[in-house]
């Protein structure tokens, strides 16, 4: 006599049931991939600390802001009380040029990098005094008129700095007198004779040595202000308000030349007191370090889920074809095993440089993974199924990483292929379908 029976597969050893459960771990998994981006934004923050105390040490980024004629002014409020106030008339020369050579130089503290430079600045220029400067009805002392130069950081200043004014050479002295126009920087007392202004000769030149970290800053307080630079650096980084009208940038360094008149800013000719700040209107060049690894471990962190769902995908997969079960708890190992990749490559970038590290780091977990499904499963058609999937993915991570301006483009063109791909092969297993097995159980 021949008996059929029917053996049903559990409801809790179903696929659909896995999926369920292989759903809310990779949901749980978000926690340690955020935990290492929190990791890689600390370092981020180590290392950008360091630089700014690097730059405290040896000069801040800089700000160079002037000539500017100074002239203090009186006014009575009250002759019986004695009473009266005071201000300060602020006029910006007539044209003004800068010509410098920037000399970068590469500082390090532990592991972490930054830039300092060393720059000769020749400024020249003229003043035009045309006798109507006077803007209300202060009295203005032209006797102690002065010249200042806003300077961010003063420990920066090289050398003795000699300003020359028509026949007078005048040395700078420390501090900006007042701080209408900016905080910091050196002044030079220049006295005028009001009366002979016709004799006056505004014609000025200073050579001034300036050290700093990182950026280099013009204020245009000339009504043409003409700035060129000239640098060995390769990597340039033009800010500000304005760009350059002309640069050339090889792997020697660079060159770049601005040029910007009073009808391109924000402040006028002359004016008094603390009405308007220059600086907010300064342009220059910053000496970017042009790999920023912590930028780069950061960004292919995001994707870490991405690894994850699609290698627990293709297991599924696995399971399917070759009706062998893959325990839950080796999925959480595959994925512990994802996530250690980019703690990996975070630590090993800022050693070795980001594209050396991501290839070691793949490559290591590519392997590791390889020798466990092996182990695993015997077989080697799993083991270049998921070595292949792995592969893949960081390549087009990778790629994504170095595309930059295309980066988002490009994903969504890679990840709509993937899931097409994806889509096609398991449609040929149908996940939902529960199947059931027969068994042919023959009694005598």
């Amino acid at each position: 006599m021949e008996k059929e029976t029917i053996k049903t597969e559990k409801w809790y050893e179903t696929i659909t049931v896995k999926m369920v459960l292989l759903g809310g771990m990779g949901l749980m998994l978000l926690i340690p991939l955020m935990m290492i981006t929190s990791v890689i934004r600390e370092r981020a923050g180590y290392a950008d600390q360091t630089r700014r105390e690097i730059g405290q040490l040896w000069a801040s980024s800089q700000t160079v802001t002037g000539p500017v004629l100074n002239v203090p002014g009186t006014k009575v409020i009250s002759a019986k009380d004695e009473l009266f106030t005071t201000t300060t008339m602020h006029i910006m020369p007539e044209d003004l040029k800068i010509t410098g050579i920037v000399k970068p130089e590469k500082r390090k503290r532990g592991i972490y990098e930054t830039v300092v430079y060393d720059s000769d600045l020749e400024i020249t220029g003229k003043f035009i005094l045309k006798g109507d400067e006077a803007l209300d009805d202060y009295i203005y002392d032209w006797s102690k008129a002065y010249l200042s130069v806003g300077i961010t950081d003063n420990k920066g200043i090289n050398g003795e700095t000699i300003i020359v004014m028509g026949s007078r050479s005048v040395g700078a002295e420390p501090g900006a007198v007042q701080t209408d126009i900016f905080e910091r920087g050196v002044s030079f007392p220049m006295p005028i004779d009001y009366s002979s202004l016709n004799n006056f000769d505004g014609t000025f030149s200073l050579k001034l040595g300036l050290k700093g970290s990182e950026s280099l800053n013009f204020s245009p307080v000339g009504k043409t202000t003409e700035v060129n630079l000239t640098s060995p650096w390769d990597a340039p980084s033009f800010q500000g308000s304005f760009l350059p009208a002309k640069r050339d940038i090889t792997d020697k360094g660079f060159q770049a030349g601005w040029v910007v008149t009073h009808l391109n800013r924000t402040f006028p000719q002359a004016w008094t007191g603390d009405k308007y700040k220059p600086e907010n209107d300064s342009f220059g060049v910053n000496l970017i370090l042009q790999v920023d690894h912590y930028t780069k471990a950061e960004r292919s962190a995001k994707y870490g889920i991405l690894f994850i769902l699609f290698t627990f995908f293709v297991l599924l997969i696995v399971e399917l074809r070759s009706s062998e079960r893959i325990h839950i708890f080796y999925y959480l190992l595959v994925a512990f095993a994802l996530i250690l990749f980019f703690s990996l490559l975070s630590a090993l970038s800022e050693h070795v440089g980001f594209n050396a590290a991501y290839l070691i780091s793949s490559v290591s977990i590519i392997g590791l993974l390889s020798a466990f499904f092996h182990s695993l499963t015997k077989k080697w058609w799993v083991v270049l199924l998921i070595s292949g999937l792995l592969t893949t993915l960081y390549l087009f991570i990778f790629v994504l990483l170095a595309l930059k301006d295309y980066a988002y483009l490009g994903g969504n063109i890679g990840l709509f292929i993937i899931l097409a791909v994806l889509m096609m092969v398991s449609s040929r297993y149908k996940l939902f379908s529960e199947k059931k097995s027969k068994e042919d159980d023959i009694t005598g």
